[in-house]
């Protein structure tokens, strides 16, 4: 089962900020920040994989998502299923927030609700974070950075939560996005880790986009959900 303290957002990491700017909302890896008012995502992945830490036993997941955006706000939702080694099967992510552009800098600012279907009595596993991100393109490149907050973080300890990231994303060529992200998640009773992930996407139609991306951490001690892992991702956009 995944520690209490594991528990990342359902979308493999916050370069995603980066790589709207450089291309990738064509591969719907960032689908809120199309200027369309709604859009949707299906995908398939080898494991889903949440601030370095699988959230499915290292087996195969399958997703899907909606998003609304209005003049900068957004709101959306999005669910995938999971395996804590219980009952739990499903992961289902509620999120809005307000997207504004400053000074060449696109920033972010929300609120993510983590919500578990079959969840064992008491686990309490459902929690609530704060975010806030920033990126900027620097020449051919976009670099980011985000934070979150929680204040009783997933499982029953009642622990506060913070998660800090930097990241970047490069387009070296037509159709192809080189991206990655080193982040560290800190949680108040002190069980704190370091994640890192490095990949390339590859956009196979307008809609359709493939990404195989390396994740890693520095705590292999808390078990082989936290260990290196290569992950293929095929995403679909509408």
């Amino acid at each position: 089962m995944r520690k209490s303290f594991s528990k990342a957002s359902g979308r493999n990491d916050a370069w995603f900020a980066a790589a709207c700017i450089v291309g990738l909302a064509g591969l719907g890896l960032c689908s809120e920040a199309k200027a369309q008012d709604v859009s949707a995502n299906v995908a398939v992945t080898s494991d889903y994989v949440f601030r370095g830490v699988s959230q499915t036993q290292e087996n195969p997941a399958l997703s899907a998502g909606v998003d609304l955006t209005k003049n900068g706000f957004y709101a959306g939702g999005w669910a995938s299923n999971v395996d804590f080694g219980d009952d739990t099967d499903a992961e289902v992510d509620l999120y809005a927030g307000y997207r504004p552009e400053v000074a060449g800098y696109a920033l972010d600012f929300g609120v993510i609700g983590y919500l578990y279907a079959g969840q064992p009595d008491g686990a309490d596993y459902d929690y609530v974070e704060l975010k806030a991100a920033a990126s900027r393109a620097v020449g051919p490149a976009t670099l980011g950075a985000a934070a979150y907050y929680s204040p009783d973080f997933f499982g029953a300890a009642e622990d506060e939560a913070t998660y800090a990231e930097v990241n970047g994303a490069v387009s070296p060529a037509d159709k192809w996005t080189v991206s990655g992200a080193v982040g560290r998640q800190w949680v108040s009773s002190d069980m704190d880790y370091t994640t890192w992930n490095l990949g390339a996407a590859y956009q196979l139609t307008d809609n359709l986009a493939l990404d195989l991306r390396y994740h890693d951490t520095d705590q292999h001690d808390f078990g082989d959900i936290y260990g290196a892992r290569v992950v293929a991702t095929l995403k679909a956009t509408f």
